[in-house]
């Protein structure tokens, strides 16, 4: 394959004999374990209608378990997962074309024709036809474990993130908590990948992870006291209806502050990608892993990323709130956005800092930093300022 275009055909025809093949082996198989499992099977009259009428379609995915209202769906497709990688997807070629930009530079430019759109796609096909290479000397069932622990951690955060009061897979009196709990497993996943690789450069990447956990971690928990002080709650939707008349980060300007270079430094991102590094360790913990293996690594650092920036929108930004003029959902994703933009924006301009100056900043000025934050909501709280 030498041109786009010879690319695209290839991935048609892959498509084409999938679809013609799948009514093959899938219904068959559909058909012969349903009534194994107890479950009954919808009629031809039942299928047929569901094809032809819409609401007919969704009342029978309702009736399966597998409509839009069921947990299911929430879970694989919206709010869940599948919407959590489309996000991830765009911010991809969005931080591609944005740090381009800011350098004066193209970008993706050709896949797609416009603006490299479909470059994420062609990066997809990319990596699933590349060779997985495994490490002679690695342990192969940790080294094949941690791509499927990457995304499985990414994916864990979104069951407590809302995106509206009633669009939520989870409702939790302590969901802001749980994040938290999930966010502390990163540095063990990166720590399993680079001892798994049995390669100095990766051990040595995860070793700074570790590190950088230590840095980070209580300066982060530390900085969103402040918004539970003012907002009476550990739980997310009751955080962002404090919200409607003034939005935390103006109360808790430092603790925003704080909070967003804590999400760099748990992102492992520009001037914090110290655990990578690709001037000094190849390419730290990820630096024998190819192909799919690497693929399922990054879609996990973005879906984490994803996660990390709604996180951010909802204790600081007001979350879903904004003029009627559109709805709650579009003021969300805008917030987002921005959020997503700001933490970009670093990779751009900024160099790596050193592993000393990262512990330096979070046990010297950070961890200070935070409880001078607290204190600062526990004063506005004494003064009814909010």
């Amino acid at each position: 394959m030498e041109t786009f275009e010879d690319f695209l055909k290839r991935i048609l025809s892959i498509l084409f004999w999938l679809l013609l093949l799948s009514p093959v082996i899938i219904f068959p198989v559909f058909f012969l374990l349903i009534p194994l499992l107890g479950i009954s099977v919808p009629t031809t009259n039942e299928f047929l209608t569901a094809l032809i009428d819409p609401i007919k379609g969704i009342q029978l995915a309702n009736k399966y378990g597998v409509g839009p209202s069921s947990t299911f769906f929430k879970i694989a497709a919206f709010p869940g997962f599948t919407f959590a990688a489309l996000i991830a997807t765009i911010t991809i070629l969005y931080e591609r074309k944005l740090i381009a930009k800011v350098q004066l530079r193209v970008g993706p430019l050709y896949a797609g024709r416009f603006e490299g759109v479909l470059q994420p796609i062609a990066d997809l096909f990319k990596l699933l036809g590349k060779e997985i290479v495994v490490p002679e000397k690695a342990d192969k069932f940790f080294f094949w474990s941690a791509p499927i622990l990457s995304i499985g951690l990414g994916a864990a955060l979104l069951a407590v993130l809302p995106l509206s009061p009633n669009i939520y897979i989870a409702r939790s009196d302590v969901s802001l908590l749980i994040p938290f709990a999930i966010i502390g497993f990163s540095p063990l996943i990166v720590l399993i990948a680079a001892w798994a690789s049995s390669n100095k450069f990766a051990f040595i990447g995860g070793l700074r992870a570790l590190h950088q956990l230590v840095a980070y971690e209580i300066p982060m928990l530390i900085s969103v006291l402040g918004v539970v002080i003012l907002s009476g709650s550990l739980d997310l939707i009751s955080i962002v209806e404090s919200q409607q008349q003034v939005w935390f980060i103006f109360p808790q300007l430092l603790g925003a502050i704080i909070f967003y270079i804590t999400i760099l430094s748990e992102l492992e991102r520009v001037p914090f990608d110290i655990p990578e590094a690709e001037t000094e360790l190849v390419s730290g913990w990820l630096t024998e892993y190819t192909g799919m293996h690497f693929g399922l690594l990054q879609l996990g650092v973005y879906i984490k990323f994803y996660a990390l920036s709604l996180l951010f929108t909802l204790l600081f930004l007001g979350g879903w709130y904004g003029p009627a003029f559109l709805p709650p959902l579009a003021w969300l994703l805008i917030k987002l956005f921005f959020v997503i933009t700001i933490v970009i924006l670093p990779r751009a301009v900024m160099p790596r800092l050193r592993i000393d100056q990262l512990i330096r900043l979070g046990w010297v000025w950070l961890i200070v930093l935070s409880f001078i934050n607290l204190f600062i909501a526990v004063i506005e709280v004494s003064l009814g300022v909010i």
